[in-house]
């Protein structure tokens, strides 16, 4: 985790150490809600994934300012002493509420509220944001990816394209999260636990004059390896193999057979068959090369023998859908409810909970009510840092995270599992309480303005 995390205030829009300032000035520094929510699906997406709490509580956690940092504020010439000398004290000591990673999640749900003096709820709002944003655009698409697969493995071989290095890392977190059963990158694998996966690339195979001469040599030096077999034509590689094994006999133990460019199905096929005949049925079918979920959804509808699928580029930056309409709100400060009415971007005020109900094992409701009413079903939204220091509920393994998330494809709906939009949305209701709330502010807002 070390990798991903944030450690600097300085993670931070402008306009939010000015609001501060002038919250200081003012004297105003009485608890706030924050909530952290999205305002609709894309078009592509029939649900979400929340994703990168951890980082999130973590890097909270570690919050503060060198002296190089402060040195830089005050160089902007915006902000008095008094002001940077508390920035340079600064501990986020509130409390945050959380759903848990792997999360199904629809438009106006909180996935986060920060519960805090107005300050440091303000000052975190950029790193809240950040932090839980992509990775939930990319489990998003990784759980849509493993539903796709339909049981066959899946592993995230995005790192070269994904937009930064961290983003490379938090793809690979996301994927694993939501069933992929690895990356490529190792120091993902390092860092979060995650088994790393690879073997060679067509300049291996470039690198030597003659094709069945690396593939015996690779496999000399790893024994239970997969080879790449379309650097040149992939029946021919496909063949250079079954000679291979003739060749060693006993001592073949090469586990699969790496297909990356062409028509993937067809090849698939006729490697499948060729291997067979050869005896090697053990020999197992590995693609890649520019796949998604429609493509692997494709593959698996015409029944293409293939064991396994290297996701890339599509996975790594989220290409459909690269940016979700997520949003961090003042909802309650100093103990009353607060509201946004601008066009389009409305919110409903006070602090909140989610309750969601199930039937037969499926998920079928939610409703968003206020967090101290009672309704039925399971409440969303779980304690996961106070007094600025994580809870249990903040520090849950990604191993744990990831059977949640697994049990949370389980119980979703199967037309919310198709890859085409639902004809029927997934129900989210306001409760009655949480609505008169917002008509009495409402009401009381028209009539300040009079």
């Amino acid at each position: 985790m070390g990798n991903t995390l944030v450690r600097s205030l300085l993670f931070t829009d402008l306009y939010e150490l000015t609001m501060a300032r002038a919250y200081e000035a003012e004297g105003m520094d009485q608890p706030a809600v924050f909530e952290l929510f999205f305002r609709k699906l894309p078009p592509e997406r029939n649900f979400m994934v929340a994703a990168g709490v951890q980082d999130l509580l973590a890097s909270v956690e570690a919050l503060g300012l060198s002296d190089d940092e402060l040195d830089y504020l005050r160089g902007l010439g915006q902000f008095p002493e008094l002001f940077l000398r508390r920035l340079k004290s600064f501990r986020f000591a509130g409390e945050v509420w959380a759903v848990p990673e792997g999360t199904i999640v629809f438009p106006n749900e909180p996935l986060v509220q920060v519960v805090a003096p107005i300050v440091e709820a303000q000052v975190i709002e950029t790193l809240v944001v950040n932090l839980v944003h992509f990775p939930s655009l990319a489990a998003s698409k990784a759980a849509r990816v493993v539903l796709a697969a339909a049981g066959r493995e899946v592993i995230e071989f995005g790192s070269r394209r994904a937009h930064g290095t961290g983003a490379a890392l938090r793809v690979a977190r996301a994927s694993y999260l939501m069933g992929a059963v690895g990356t490529s990158n190792v120091l993902a694998g390092k860092s979060y636990g995650i088994p790393v996966f690879g073997t060679m690339a067509h300049s291996y195979i470039e690198a030597h004059d003659d094709e069945a001469v690396a593939f015996e040599a690779f496999a000399g030096i790893y024994p239970e390896t997969t080879l790449l077999v379309d650097t040149y034509d992939t029946p021919g590689g496909v063949r250079k193999v079954i000679e291979l094994s003739r060749q060693l006999g006993g001592r073949f133990r090469v586990r699969a057979v790496r297909l990356d460019s062409g028509d993937l199905g067809a090849l698939a096929v006729q490697a499948r068959q060729m291997l067979d005949a050869a005896g090697l049925n053990g020999v197992r079918i590995f693609a890649s090369g520019g796949l998604d979920e429609h493509e692997v959804a494709a593959l698996v509808a015409a029944g293409a023998p293939i064991d396994a699928f290297g996701v890339g580029t599509k996975l790594a930056v989220s290409e459909d859908v690269p940016s979700l309409d997520m949003a961090y709100k003042l909802v309650e400060y100093a103990g009353r409810p607060r509201m946004k009415l601008s066009s389009r971007k409305a919110t409903y005020p006070g602090r909140k909970q989610v309750f969601r109900s199930f039937e037969g094992g499926s998920m079928v409701r939610d409703v968003i009510g206020r967090h101290d009413e009672a309704q039925d079903g399971e409440s969303l939204l779980l304690p996961v840092m106070r007094g600025g220091v994580r809870l249990p509920a903040g520090r849950v393994d990604l191993e744990e995270a990831r059977v949640h998330a697994h049990r949370e494809l389980e119980r979703l709906p199967e037309p919310l599992r198709s890859l085409a939009p639902a004809e029927v949305p997934y129900r989210v209701d306001v409760s009655p309480t949480l609505q008169a709330d917002r008509e009495a502010l409402l009401r009381a807002l028209a009539a300040s303005v009079r």
